[in-house]
């Protein structure tokens, strides 16, 4: 079970698999490196590294103060220096292509390329107030079974999903114990997300603009209720050689192992340095 020390001796735990180009992939807000489990056998062969962020997966809890953009930035430059990687691309699904966009304008010269995962400079607030619904909560249900249901049913934007996937995707959400299902986090996460979302909004339009000076993709699930089409479009106005797909059936957010993920990743990797 790797893991390395950050700074403030927090253990950040990491997957590092395969030879190559090194792939960093990132995952949402309250998700973990398992999570790329969906697109790892699709990919070429390549150097595959994965973080749980602290307070998620396999990582310590820190608390909430601790579970920032800002600090998971800097614990992603302390897991580079670790493995003693100059430079890698980043796969960024929802929090994790908000880490990459802030270290593309902080330290560009440790990103190689973006792949921004169903995010962008501008979140709609309908997917923020979904988000606040759950983030922190542990389940009603009492079985990944239940859960499953409850995913296939009311899950915004998904249509034509395999009811296995939705059990996959439960297993994944959480863990259970004899009290019931609890999450795979901290429930501290809740406090800091309702920080961010309560206040004032900051433009990230220039972290996104110095993304773009990188080879930069996007995939936008078509019923994504956090990344608007009409940011996708201002995004591809500023960034023309941006790869941009959208991804039919899928909310927020695509698992990556859609034809049309693929066709897009495959291409963005293409074109690294």
């Amino acid at each position: 079970m790797p893991k390395f020390t950050a700074a403030d001796g927090a253990a950040i735990h990491y997957t590092d698999e395969g030879d190559g180009r090194p792939l960093l992939c990132l995952a949402g807000l309250s998700r973990n490196g398992r999570d790329f489990d969906y697109l790892a056998p699709h990919l070429p062969p390549l150097r595959l590294i994965r973080m749980d962020y602290r307070g998620r997966g396999l990582s310590d809890w820190t608390g909430a103060e601790t579970y920032t953009i800002l600090q998971e930035a800097t614990d992603v430059l302390g897991l580079l220096d670790h493995l003693e990687l100059r430079s890698t691309a980043i796969l960024g699904t929802s929090r994790g292509g908000l880490i990459g966009m802030a270290l593309a304008a902080t330290a560009p010269d440790r990103i190689d390329g973006l792949c921004l995962v169903d995010v962008g400079p501008e979140v709609d607030r309908a997917g923020l107030d979904r988000i606040r619904d759950y983030v922190g909560r542990r389940p009603a249900a009492r079985s990944h079974a239940e859960v499953a249901a409850k995913l296939e049913a009311t899950a915004r934007g998904f249509a034509n999903v395999p009811r296995s996937r939705w059990l996959e995707e439960a297993h994944r959400f959480f863990v259970e114990t004899e009290d019931g299902l609890d999450l795979t986090y901290d429930p501290a996460l809740r406090e800091a997300f309702l920080a961010v979302v309560e206040a004032p909004p900051q433009d990230l339009w220039p972290l996104f603009d110095a993304a773009c000076a990188k080879p930069l993709a996007v995939i936008r699930g078509a019923g994504s209720d956090l990344l608007s089409r009409a940011t996708a479009d201002e995004m591809a106005r500023r960034c023309p050689a941006m790869i941009r797909a959208e991804v039919p059936d899928r909310g927020h957010v695509p698992f990556l192992d859609e034809p049309e993920s693929l066709a897009a990743i495959r291409d963005w990797l293409d074109r690294l340095p």
